[in-house]
């Protein structure tokens, strides 16, 4: 009988083993059953005890592994064999792309020593690595354990390596399998959760549904989600699933405190295995109520590249995160944000039309808004009220035919309104029965659901037209009966100036001229009123006649030099000395220009200048009246020149509010205009136009 050479065995298992591997590799695209199969047979052949096989991606990071210890298969192993690669044997046969042959595990210091469950074995032992390599491209590395030590040779090292040179493609290509699948469940995880996620405005509704969504996906002990308060910057727990997340709501965390408030305050996913470990970890924090966090991802929520917030997962059932469970959380993150912030904003939109709508419903006044044909489409009840119509007969109608519209205000087409600018006028309000309501108008542009719509505010001023028919009233009895009895005192002083000696007249002298300038003050109002009455009246001014405006101007400093002197300010006039002509009533003007020196010597402080001038402005005469006092704020420009309007001061000026007021009457009465400029400390000038005598 004649034996086989020990070659031949060995040779003939080993092209056995490779046939093995070859058809076990072709026959399974699972990366994991590819790994147990090629382990599985490798022991077998050899004679090992315990084996595993990592796999790393293009960075040589480790991705999936495989570990059998006898008869017993232990999964979730990745991040048990990452040590070992990086530290370990397995991690420089990686590095070396090298295979390695052990023969006494206690003398070789690259043996790392590791604790798999049912192996309690810690002595010396026989070991066998290899890399896998394709095209010079790391895929992985194999190890073969054996207790006996010096099992192994150099046989066993070259078998080794040939069945991880014919394990290589094939793992590369379970690997890529692996990934592609993987990524195929990342988006379809995604596009369910866009789904979902996406189906209500509801901010509760979206944040529950974000919570569900990544509960199904990550498959997570508990999941959280928290925004960022625009107000303290805090991250605000607002959802999360389970207990844990009832008990966490409303939970305020400083930004960069924890794992949760570092990804919110850098905008970056992490994933931490070992909670423990990691330096970020703030127990006070990460650690919820009811749980104890071993592990955590946590990646931002984010809104057009600005962090909101951040959604965390602790401790996966399965014992570790998936490959992917990151890329798949950042981006529930991202579609989270988009969800996050439109929901937010249809809250506050809903608000804004909530407020907006109580506001319109219940405001004192009628509110009316149009479209800018001025057709009405919405009225609240008072303007149903107001004007005696219907909301149905009030719908649709023309504004013009309930209040009338100044073209000279509101333009064409209320082209004057596009300048998102306030219109303010007086009106009256067409009742369906024919009576009017005298009412303020207040008109502008308003945005509402994305367009351009008119409102219009009615203001009811019936109190206000019967109080100041009686302050009219009530000043021109004043003026009427004080005319009379004025005239005797005049009369009166005349006669008793004549009457005085030399002697008397020195004594009692500055007292008559007292009396009598107070008087003529009182001249003046009297007649300021009456003209006020005719003016408003529509009477036209009939002493009209050319006059030298110099004339006028130097009257009226005369008059007023004694009460400037008094308050120990000064006046000056600046001139023209060609002035032409101007037409108007003498007495009118001279009163105009009295009231606007007076009103400056009110306003202008001890030793403060008042200056009266005069130029040619074309066909037109400009004299204005400039003081230093404190000045006028712009919105008061055109407010001060209505009856009994006074600026409101700290230190009020005495006064009834008509002298500007008679002022712009009598300029317009004449065909001229009076405007002021002036800015808040810095002074004032009052100006006017006269026309020139032709």
């Amino acid at each position: 009988m004649v034996t086989q050479p020990k070659e031949d065995t060995t040779s003939r298992a080993s092209l056995e083993l490779l046939y093995h591997v070859s058809r076990e590799l072709s026959s399974a695209l699972d990366l994991r059953t590819v790994l147990r199969r090629v382990l599985f047979l490798s022991m077998r052949t050899i004679g090992a005890t315990s084996g595993s096989i990592v796999v790393v991606d293009e960075a040589e990071r480790p991705v999936e592994s495989a570990i059998i210890v006898g008869d017993v298969i232990h999964n979730q192993t990745t991040q048990r064999l990452r040590s070992t690669l990086e530290h370990g044997l397995a991690g420089w046969v990686a590095r070396n792309r090298q295979a390695a042959l052990v023969l006494d595990t206690s003398l070789d210091e690259r043996w790392l020593t590791r604790h798999y469950e049912n192996n309690l074995e810690f002595g010396p032992k026989s070991v066998v690595s290899a890399p896998l390599l394709t095209r010079d491209v790391l895929v992985g590395v194999i190890t073969l354990v054996q207790p006996s030590v010096g099992y192994f040779n150099e046989e066993h090292l070259a078998l080794v390596q040939a069945i991880a040179d014919q394990a290589a493609i094939a793992v590369l290509n379970a690997r890529l399998y692996d990934e592609s699948q993987r990524q195929a469940r990342v988006m379809t995880a995604l596009a369910q959760s866009a789904t979902k996620i996406s189906i209500s405005l509801s901010l509760d509704d979206v944040l529950n549904g974000i919570i569900e969504q990544t509960r199904q996906a990550l498959n997570t002990q508990a999941v959280l989600l928290a925004l960022i308060d625009t107000q303290d910057g805090r991250l605000v727990f607002r959802s999360g699933s389970g207990a844990t997340g009832e008990a966490v709501v409303k939970h305020r965390v400083p930004l960069g405190k924890g794992i949760a408030g570092w990804v919110a305050q850098e905008g970056e996913a992490v994933l931490v295995s070992d909670v423990v470990k990691d330096e970020r970890f703030d127990p006070q924090v990460d650690q919820q109520k009811g749980m104890v966090a071993l592990a955590i991802a946590c990646a931002p929520i984010q809104y057009q590249s600005q962090t909101i917030g951040v959604i965390e997962v602790l401790n996966p059932l399965e014992g570790s995160f998936e490959p992917g469970a990151l890329l798949l959380l950042s981006g529930i993150g991202g579609l989270a944000g988009t969800a996050i912030r439109h929901a937010q904003l249809y809250e506050q939109l809903q608000a804004a039309h909530q407020s907006y709508r109580e506001l319109f419903e219940n405001s004192i006044d009628p509110i009316l808004i149009t479209n800018w044909d001025g057709l009405i489409l919405e009225v609240n009840r008072q303007a149903i009220t107001a004007s005696e119509y219907s909301r149905d007969g009030l719908l649709g109608m023309d504004i013009a035919g309930l209040i009338t519209q100044p073209i000279d205000r509101l333009g064409i087409g209320f082209e004057a309104l596009r300048k998102d600018e306030m219109i303010e006028y007086e009106s009256a309000l067409r009742s369906r029965s024919g009576h009017e309501l005298p009412i303020q108008v207040f008109v502008r542009q308003v945005r509402l659901d994305n367009k351009q719509w008119i409102q219009w505010i009615l203001r009811d001023i019936t109190e206000r037209k019967k109080l100041d028919t009686l302050r009219n009233d009530l000043t021109s009895m004043i003026y009427h009966d004080l005319r009379s009895p004025l005239a005797n005192v005049v009369s009166s002083l005349d006669v008793l100036n004549t009457m005085l000696t030399r002697d008397e007249e020195r004594d009692l002298g500055p007292m008559m001229d007292i009396a009598m300038r107070s008087t003529t003050r009182i001249q003046r109002l009297t007649d300021s009123l009456l003209d006020m009455s005719r003016l408003e009246a529509g009477q036209e001014i009939g002493n009209r006649m050319p006059i030298d405006a110099k004339v006028l101007i130097q009257d009226a400093v005369d008059t007023m030099a004694p009460i400037i002197h008094n308050k120990g300010q000064f006046l000056q006039t600046d001139v023209l000395e060609d002035l032409p002509l101007v037409m108007a009533d003498p007495d009118m003007i001279r009163r105009v220009i009295i009231n606007l020196i007076e009103n400056a010597a009110k306003f202008t402080q001890q030793a403060g200048k008042i200056c009266v001038g005069a130029r040619r402005d074309e066909e037109m005469v400009r004299i204005w009246v400039e003081d230093n006092g404190p000045g006028i704020p712009a919105a008061e420009h055109e407010r001060i020149f209505d009856k009994f309007s006074r600026l409101k001061l700290s230190d009020p000026v005495k006064g009834m509010g008509l002298g500007l007021a008679y002022c712009r009457l009598a300029v317009q009465g004449h065909g001229g205009k009076i405007w002021v400029e002036s800015e808040p400390g810095l002074g004032s000038r009052f100006i006017f136009l006269l026309p020139t005598a032709q």
